[in-house]
């Protein structure tokens, strides 16, 4: 089993930035892949990014491309998401998954551990 925790979430104006964490533990040497999804009030949850656990290789959706950056610390078994020009609509509840099985990542489906989340509120 591996479990996440994830922290770093908090409220910050238009145009600032933040960096979540997310710390997995138990069965680590499992894990394929490393993903980050959002959940807004009254809608679907949705990809964010994701890194592969063993190449390093990263992908982010569109609408985060260029402000957020998804990279990892192995030795600490560590995935960060660097938040950068917030805008109001990336206010959402952030996820941390863990994938231990090759899949499409950019979709929930690919993974079968997630974090509790972490609150992020950008005010305008």
């Amino acid at each position: 089993q591996v479990q996440l925790v994830e922290s770093g979430g908090g409220l910050v104006q238009a145009g600032g930035s933040l960096r979540l964490s997310c710390a997995a533990s138990g069965r680590t040497f499992s894990i394929y892949a490393m993903g980050w999804f959002r959940q807004a009030p009254g809608k679907e949850r949705e990809f964010v990014a994701y890194i592969n656990w063993n190449t390093g290789y990263t992908y982010c959706a569109d609408s985060v491309k260029g402000r957020f950056t998804i990279s990892s610390d192995n030795a600490k078994n560590t995935v960060y998401l660097q938040m950068n020009s917030l805008k109001p609509e990336d206010t959402a509840v952030y996820y941390c998954a863990a994938s231990k099985q090759y899949g499409y990542y950019t979709t929930r489906s690919a993974y079968d551990t997630w974090g509790q989340g972490t609150q992020v509120t950008i005010s305008s």
